[in-house]
Parts: C-alpha cells; sequence; structure tokens
C-alpha cells in the first residue's frame, strides 16, 4: 500500500523529513503518532503527492513518484482533515457534501446518479447521518461534520484513507463517539487502509495494529502498536517520564 525508502524533504535548506523508510501492507491499520512540529503533515502531503522528496524513493499503491499520473493516484487516496471542514458552503446540504467526494470536488457540480445517491445514503448510515442528508452542512455540529466527511471520502472507494487529526476541538463525548465509527470503517471487509494521524496517544484504537512514531522529522519507532506504546519508549519519546495504563485496549498516558 505504502511503501517509502530512505525518503527526505528539505525546506528552505532544513530538513522537514530526514531519511524515511516506511511500509504498510495491504490489511494494516497505522497510527502516526507526533507532536506538533515533528513532520506528520508533511509526510501526509508527500504521501498525497502535494510535497515532492529531496531524494529517495515513494512507491504508493505501485506507483511510483516520478513515473505515474499523481493525480489520478489522489483519487484512490481519501483524506480527512481540518483544512477541507472549512471549505464546504454553509447552505450545501449535506448529501450533496458526501457525493462531491466521488469527484474530489469541494461543491457538487456534476449530474449524480441513482447508485451514487444510495451509495452517499449508505455511507451516511454507517456513520449514524443519514437523518442530516437533507440538513444544511453550516448547522452541524463539529463531531457531525467530521462523520459527514468521512461519509464524503468513502463514497470514492479509496484504498487509503488519511484521517488527519480528526478528533481536534471535540469534547471527549463527541470523541469517543467518532472514534466508535472510525472502528467500524476500520472493520468493513474490503474497507480501505486506515492512517490516522494524532498525538494524543488515547485515541489510537485497538484496529491500529502498527505505529508509526515521528520525532523531530525523523522515525523514532515503528512496528506493532502493542510494542511500542509502553512506559519505556514513551518516556524516551516524549522526554519526559510517562506512565502509561491500558484499559480497553487502548493506552493512557499521564506525566509521572
Amino acid at each position: 500500500m505504502i511503501n517509502i525508502e530512505q525518503m527526505s524533504v528539505l525546506r528552505n535548506k532544513k530538513y522537514i523529513l530526514k531519511d524515511i523508510t516506511w511500509t504498510v501492507q495491504k490489511g494494516e491499520h497505522w497510527s502516526i503518532i507526533g507532536l506538533n512540529g515533528s513532520g506528520k503533515t508533511t509526510l501526509l502531503n508527500v504521501i498525497n503527492g502535494y510535497v515532492y522528496p529531496y531524494k529517495g524513493t515513494v512507491n504508493i499503491l505501485g506507483n511510483q513518484f516520478g513515473k505515474t499520473n499523481l493525480q489520478e493516484l489522489r483519487k484512490e487516496i481519501g483524506l480527512v482533515s481540518s483544512s477541507i471542514k472549512h471549505e464546504f458552503q454553509k447552505n450545501e446540504s449535506v448529501l450533496a457534501v458526501v457525493l462531491s467526494g466521488k469527484y474530489a470536488s469541494i461543491g457538487l457540480y456534476e449530474a449524480v446518479e441513482k447508485i451514487d445517491v444510495e451509495k452517499a445514503q449508505n455511507y451516511l448510515a454507517l456513520m449514524n447521518c443519514l437523518h442530516l442528508q437533507d440538513e444544511d452542512y453550516g448547522v452541524l455540529s463539529q463531531g457531525e461534520k467530521q462523520r459527514v466527511l468521512i461519509a464524503r471520502a468513502l463514497i470514492a472507494q479509496p484504498k487509503i484513507l488519511i484521517l488527519d487529526e480528526p478528533c481536534n476541538g471535540l469534547d471527549l463525548i463527541v470523541r469517543e463517539e467518532l472514534l466508535q465509527f472510525i472502528e467500524k470503517v476500520a472493520e468493513q471487509e474490503e474497507g480501505p487502509t486506515l492512517i490516522y494521524v494524532t498525538h494524543h496517544i488515547e485515541e489510537v484504537l485497538p484496529c491500529f495494529t502498527h505505529s508509526l512514531l515521528l520525532k523531530s522529522g525523523e522515525v523514532f519507532a515503528k512496528g506493532e502498536s502493542k510494542n511500542l506504546l509502553n512506559e519505556d519508549t514513551l518516556t524516551t519519546f516524549f522526554e519526559r517520564p510517562i506512565s502509561v495504563q491500558n484499559e480497553q485496549n487502548r493506552t493512557w498516558l499521564a506525566l509521572r
């Protein structure tokens, strides 16, 4: 699904990412964990083909950068991020927002078929938002908007779905509800490979079997989450004494 080897990104003579090597196999779901400024967003932009590496190789879904049509490749990658959330017209219907995902457009400008509407409704139902289909997007709560945007990403049936800090700005209850829906997406047969980006360890659900820890633009650690999300590794990673508690197959942190 993703194969990156010795990849670096240079900006203003400074390495934003340095010597990144990372492989994601089909059937795996990964979390990318790092503090602000660790290079998470730049790595996502590389995967989407918006940032070209200074050196190294990037191969996404069997397409090697430099030898592929990136615009076509992006149609196979779904992205849910806070920047997209604010792009839609407030009076656009929820159904239209979801349907626009088929064309990767902000706004719906194409004629749609009945089968497309049924698909959109199915994904809204998966996200428990079908009752909102005729509502204006602008009146939705932050949690509802995130669920609608996940439905929008899914309608294009991407092979990779990137969730870029989807719980930012959500309160505890809404966050946990959204995480439950993300887990439902992960459990779908023939569903996309999920890449979940966060700096909150407690958001790493059991479905994210693997984790990539980014620090100062470099890979600090990578592998199975159960082997990485422990006190020793995280204490070194955060450079603070960390206490770890495991509950409901999730890792909760506190500073000691």
